[in-house]
């Protein structure tokens, strides 16, 4: 029987000739990710291992991104922990304010993963660089301390589900919608421990940008990773953005899939997911009448150039609804100036909406935007679980930029195509 992509990957770094799902291994990282909230666990773990330095100190990230700018003293003192290991332990790859963004937005932007990697990062959303050919994961703290230290880490190897993908998105639709509608199709558990691998002749139809979003919430199909083929786009991204060499693996032909999807993206609506999972999906169409008091238009799932143009055109020359609060963050600083540079800063402030440095704030209810009990917002973000965005008795709707554009205009959840 031959082996997927990720299974592909995982028996190369793990030096097998092959891999079975179900089987236990132990590989060698390309790096070792961690954040604000995640990494101060590990490096006070990392101190009871005893090494005197990481594994290789071009293969560690740090990127303090989730209460930065520091939004109170115990976020500064977890920079601080950050920045003082970074300091001692020579690590190239520390990214704060100045250079700062959201880490799955600036990792691949900075060029530190390309095709054929294998990354761990203690945060979910890791998963994220699967858009490039990689198989990246999340994992915990401690395991992040023995990564750093050692440049290894155990893995089950996962079963996989096959999504072909067909057609050409129309209208307004894009690489949320289409991960939105897998997720309602499967459920949050749908692809539990598993690789979600994206084929078909309609990701050619998808952009990188879209990849990444679709990548990125992965997680909340339940899957250990989601990852692409690599195409003209995946190599046109990696020559732009790295120098690191990189390796193409394929899925073998007589691959076993635990399950196969076929989904005509063409067939597609815009999408919405209801309060409080991201599996309670409706079309566009079916949403009805959602008044609204916040939207959120950025984070690692949607802050990235694509994203904020397509806010941009729809909101230009017009006025964001009264009684509505609407808050935009730029994935990177990289993506920030190029949005100055295109003057879509100029359209938002004009519009009546607020742009941010680059932070996760609002996505996990840390800062920048938190909702107040019986308020509504509608968020380009990742997840909306109860309590994820401020009050536990407040609503969290995950959609497109698109549709979080064209809702901020009218203050209720608003298929773009009303506005154009």
């Amino acid at each position: 029987m031959g082996m997927t992509m990720t299974q592909k990957i995982l028996a190369a770094h793990a030096g097998l000739d092959e891999v079975k799902a179900g089987q236990l291994i132990e590989v060698n990282l390309d790096l070792v990710l961690g954040n604000d909230i995640t990494a101060p666990v590990a490096i006070k773990e990392f101190s009871k291992i005893g090494t005197a330095g990481v594994f290789d100190k071009k293969k560690v990230a740090l990127v303090p991104d989730h209460f930065t700018p520091n939004k109170d003293i115990k976020s500064a003192e977890q920079c601080k922990v950050l920045r003082a290991f970074a300091v001692e332990k020579e690590i190239e790859n520390y990214f704060e304010v100045g250079q700062m963004g959201i880490e799955h937005g600036l990792i691949p932007e900075k060029g530190l993963v390309v095709a054929g990697d294998v990354v761990i990062g203690a945060d979910s959303h890791t998963c994220t660089y699967g858009a490039l050919g990689a198989f990246s994961t999340g994992i915990g703290s401690t395991d992040m301390a023995a990564g750093m230290a050692t440049g290894k880490a155990w893995f089950k190897v996962p079963g996989a589900l096959k999504f072909v993908l067909k057609g050409k998105p129309s209208g307004w639709v894009s690489g949320k919608d289409v991960i939105l509608h897998i997720i309602g199709m499967i459920g949050v558990d749908g692809a539990l421990y598993k690789s979600m691998e994206f084929t078909g002749d309609g990701v050619a139809n998808l952009s990188m940008d879209d990849r990444f979003s679709m990548a990125n919430m992965a997680i909340e199909a339940g899957g250990k990773n989601g990852i692409f083929p690599v195409d003209d786009q995946t190599v046109a991204y990696m020559n732009a953005h790295s120098e690191k060499p990189f390796k193409v693996y394929e899925a073998d032909e007589d691959a076993a899939y635990e399950a196969v999807y076929e989904i005509d993206l063409s067939q597609l609506s815009p999408t919405v997911a209801f309060p409080h999972l991201p599996e309670n999906t409706r079309p566009i169409e079916d949403v009805g009448e959602v008044k609204i008091d916040q939207v959120v238009i950025g984070s690692c799932t949607n802050g990235r150039i694509e994203d904020l143009r397509v806010a941009a055109k729809l909101l230009k020359g017009k006025q964001v609804a009264k009684n509505v609060r609407v808050i935009i963050f730029p994935v990177t600083q990289k993506v920030y100036l190029q949005a100055l540079r295109e003057g879509l800063i100029e359209t938002f402030i004009e519009a009546g909406a607020v742009v941010s440095t680059p932070t996760c704030g609002p996505c996990l209810g840390g800062h920048m935007g938190i909702l107040a009990k019986g308020e509504r917002a509608v968020a380009t973000t990742n997840r909306n679980f109860v309590g994820r965005m401020g009050h536990p008795e407040s609503e969290v709707y995950l959609a497109s930029p698109a549709v979080a554009a064209a809702s901020a205009i009218t203050g209720r959840i608003t298929n773009p195509e009303e506005i154009q």
